[in-house]
């Protein structure tokens, strides 16, 4: 049993105070990740500020048509409102796929945003792990790495790959990150907001020290869109994405005006394509272009010895949610 310090926080102000610039403190909010990795040992704070008190689980309209969503609104909340699921049935969808009912009602939107991989290396605690670790090496490289692990944006110092299926949408959609700091407010373009590994994998995103996520705002929906999120994996409840697609897809009759396409399971974040995206704006409806312009979002993937499938199984991925996006 390791001690630590417990504080509670009744507004963002009294949070980033209590939390300071200390970098063995950490926010917490459902804790359905944080309190996994304490269990584990992997994560060992000398202090947990709990934010469930801070006033931030509203979804609101915005003047311009975008939709800010509360770092603490719960999982099933986001999932289930009635404006998410009328204009962002990506995210609704993506949602859904994710975790269980219990865990989904515990789960906040700013700590799906801080979800940290399930990569197994990472988890046990012992193994080689330059995200646990820093300079220690990487043990999936050359051990077992079929299920969690990344064809895109890997390094030869990390290839987990990023878990959330929220996020995946998000990407697709196009969002901002809202913060809260010592140094005052800023937003951080979702796009940004999740680091490729590189030579330093154990910094995972863009925040600062001390600073806490205080809303997600979604970019307005494009008008007339239709969209969907398709996860594919090895049983159909509770289990993380070999792959999956977030694609969001405007039309002129049988042409495509306007795709959106994030992908998930083969990254080390969540994967926008725009070189899918634009392969497909201002194209018939084609399975045979889908499978084209699906090829090109895996042009620079890197396979390793158990997970090269996910190459043709990500590009399925696509072509399957545009045809049925497409053809309904």
């Amino acid at each position: 049993m390791r001690a630590f310090d417990y504080a509670r926080a009744e507004s963002p102000a009294a949070a980033i105070a209590a939390h300071g610039s200390d970098d063995q403190a950490a926010f917490l909010a459902g804790g359905t990740t944080l309190l996994d990795l304490v269990k584990l040992d992997v994560m060992q704070p000398r202090k947990l500020v709990d934010i469930n008190g801070v006033a931030l689980d509203r979804i609101e309209r915005l003047d311009d048509g975008r939709l800010r969503i509360g770092a603490m609104v719960t999982n099933t909340a986001l999932a289930r409102d009635q404006r998410v699921v009328a204009d962002y049935a990506v995210l609704s969808q993506a949602l859904l796929a994710g975790a269980s009912t219990q865990l989904r009602n515990k789960a906040t939107t700013g700590g799906n945003l801080m979800q940290r991989v399930r990569c197994p290396y990472f988890r046990d605690g012992v193994s080689a792990c330059n995200k646990r670790e820093p300079g220690s090496g990487c043990a999936a490289i050359g051990g077992v790495n079929r299920s969690v692990h990344a064809v895109l944006g890997t390094s030869d110092s990390c290839i987990a790959a990023h878990p959330s299926d929220m996020c995946v949408a998000m990407a697709a959609i196009g969002a901002k990150v809202q913060v809260e700091g010592p140094e005052g407010r800023r937003e951080i373009d979702f796009a940004d907001f999740h680091l490729l590994p590189g030579d330093t994998p154990q910094r995972e995103h863009a925040l600062a020290p001390g600073e806490l996520i205080t809303h997600v705002v979604l970019d307005a929906p494009l008008a007339g869109s239709r969209s969907a999120y398709l996860k594919l994996r090895d049983r159909q409840s509770y289990q993380f994405a070999l792959a999956s697609s977030a694609v969001i897809v405007t039309l002129d009759g049988n042409t495509i005006r306007e795709a959106r396409v994030a992908l998930g399971g083969v990254g080390t974040k969540p994967w926008r394509a725009p070189e899918v995206e634009a392969a497909l704006a201002g194209q018939p409806v084609s399975e045979q272009r889908f499978a084209d312009a699906a090829k090109r979002a895996f042009a620079h993937a890197t396979a390793y010895a158990h997970n090269a499938y996910k190459i043709p199984l990500g590009q399925q991925a696509i072509v399957r949610n545009l045809t049925d996006l497409t053809t309904a």
